[in-house]
């Protein structure tokens, strides 16, 4: 399966995959990537689901949770389209970053555990773990960053938090940041992406 994506060539040979939030589109982190790691390749794609009318990389769990069947579908559908765009675009698999808020940073966090090698670390803004693999990956020295809002009341700092345990169980080198914020991201999100990525470049 493709998808509708953009593509931004850089100057640095680092590449950022933007992952957008629910009813986003693949230009709206855009404008905060160009800030945040400014140089950089970047490659926003659309997610290809499409639930209550907003745009998504899966469905808003119901009752029961997230569907475990679901969200490995959409892991695989979106690291095979990444093994097939990356040469395309000259991205270096071995620097090419994730940058995902909300939904998409849980789409990050399900690649890193189910599709490990299809991004090279990510930085997630409000993430949670939306799908625990039987066994682990091999994630090595892995970068994640994830910054948690202390009041979200979507994504609780507690499933950030666990999240970051089970990466970090898994051998990723995982830096998490708690914020005086909700769900809504604020400039000291922006300011400690801004510095994680600045570590990698």
């Amino acid at each position: 399966m493709d998808f509708i994506h953009v593509f931004t060539p850089g100057t640095l040979p680092v590449a950022v995959l933007l992952l957008h939030g629910s009813g986003g589109d693949e230009k709206d982190l855009l404008p905060v990537a160009k800030a945040l790691v400014p140089g950089a390749a970047f490659l926003s794609p659309r997610g290809n689901v499409t639930q209550h009318g907003s745009t998504r990389f899966f469905s808003y769990p119901g009752p029961d949770g997230f569907d475990p069947a679901e969200v490995k579908e959409r892991v695989d559908e979106l690291a095979d389209w990444l093994g097939r765009i990356k040469p395309e675009y000259g991205i270096d698999p071995f620097r090419f970053y994730a940058l995902g808020y909300s939904n998409g940073a849980n789409m990050a966090a399900a690649l890193m555990l189910l599709r490990p090698g299809a991004i090279a670390g990510a930085c997630l803004l409000r993430a949670r773990a939306v799908f625990k693999p039987e066994a682990l990956p091999q994630l090595e020295g892995t970068p994640v960053l994830i910054s948690a809002g202390e009041t979200d009341h979507l994504i609780p700092a507690s499933d950030a938090e666990a999240l970051g345990k089970l990466l970090g169980e898994a051998g990723a080198t995982v830096d998490i940041v708690v914020q005086n914020a909700g769900h809504d991201l604020t400039p000291a999100d922006f300011s400690v992406a801004k510095q994680w990525f600045g570590r990698l470049i």
